[in-house]
C-alpha cells in the first residue's frame, strides 16, 4: 500500500478506539502528502531540551492539549502549525488512530490521540525552536524490513531495546516508542502489520 488512494480506501471502514480522558492529554498529526512514487509521511526530530522526556526523539508534530483547544484534533492542528508552520485547517482528514496511553518514567498518565491528514502540495516547512529537523519519508519504506532496527535506550541503570525504524540519519533518526506504536496502529488499520 503506497498511494494515497490506497491509504484512503484502507481507512474507509476504520473506527478508532478512544480512551477516557486522563488528567493530561496530548495529540499528534500524522501528515501525508502524495508524490509520484507514492505517499510520504512527515516526521520531526525534537530539539534537545532539558526537562523534556522525549528530547531529541523522532515524533509526529503535536503536543499537549491546552485549555484554549476545543478538542484533541484542534490541539494537533495548532501544534503542527506552531512546530513546522503547516496549516492543517484546509487539509483532508483521513482518519483517527486508536488512542494510546503512555507516560515517560516519573511522569503522570497521558492519553495521546493521533489524527491522519492529507495535505495537497504542502509549502516549505518553517521549524520553531522545539524542532531540530523535519523530513518526509516514503510510506512504503516504513514497511521495508531493511529499515527495522532495535533501538537501545538506557533506563534505570540498564539498557532496554525496543523496535525501531530508521527514517533519516541512521545514527540518530530512529522512530521508536510511542511514535512507533502509532505507526503500528496506522498500518494495522490498513491490514499491513508493521512487524511480521
Amino acid at each position: 500500500m503506497r498511494t494515497l488512494g490506497e491509504i484512503r480506501r484502507g481507512f474507509a471502514a476504520h473506527t478508532a478506539r478512544t480512551l477516557s480522558p486522563a488528567a493530561s492529554r496530548a495529540a499528534v498529526a500524522v501528515v501525508l502528502r502524495d508524490r509520484p512514487g507514492g505517499a510520504d509521511m512527515l516526521f520531526i526530530e525534537r530539539a534537545e531540551r532539558a526537562g523534556d522526556p522525549w528530547s531529541g526523539h523522532m515524533a509526529f508534530p503535536g503536543g499537549r492539549v491546552g485549555a484554549s483547544d476545543a478538542d484533541a484534533q484542534r490541539a494537533a492542528e495548532r501544534e503542527t502549525r506552531e512546530e513546522v508552520g503547516l496549516d492543517l485547517t484546509p487539509a483532508e482528514i483521513l482518519s483517527r488512530l486508536d488512542d494510546v496511553e503512555g507516560a515517560a518514567p516519573g511522569y503522570e498518565r497521558l492519553v495521546v490521540s493521533a489524527f491522519v491528514y492529507h495535505v495537497d502540495q504542502p509549502p516549505a516547512l518553517t521549524l520553531n525552536h522545539e524542532v531540530r529537523d523535519a523530513l518526509w519519508v516514503p510510506v512504503h519504506g516504513l514497511l521495508d524490513a531493511a529499515h527495522h532496527v532495535p533501538y537501545y535506550w538506557p533506563r534505570e541503570q540498564r539498557e532496554s531495546h525496543y523496535p525501531g525504524i530508521v527514517v533519516g540519519h541512521p545514527e540518530r533518526q530512529v522512530v521508536w516508542g510511542l511514535t512507533y506504536r502509532f505507526l503500528e496502529l496506522f498500518f494495522d488499520a490498513l491490514g499491513l502489520p508493521l512487524r511480521r
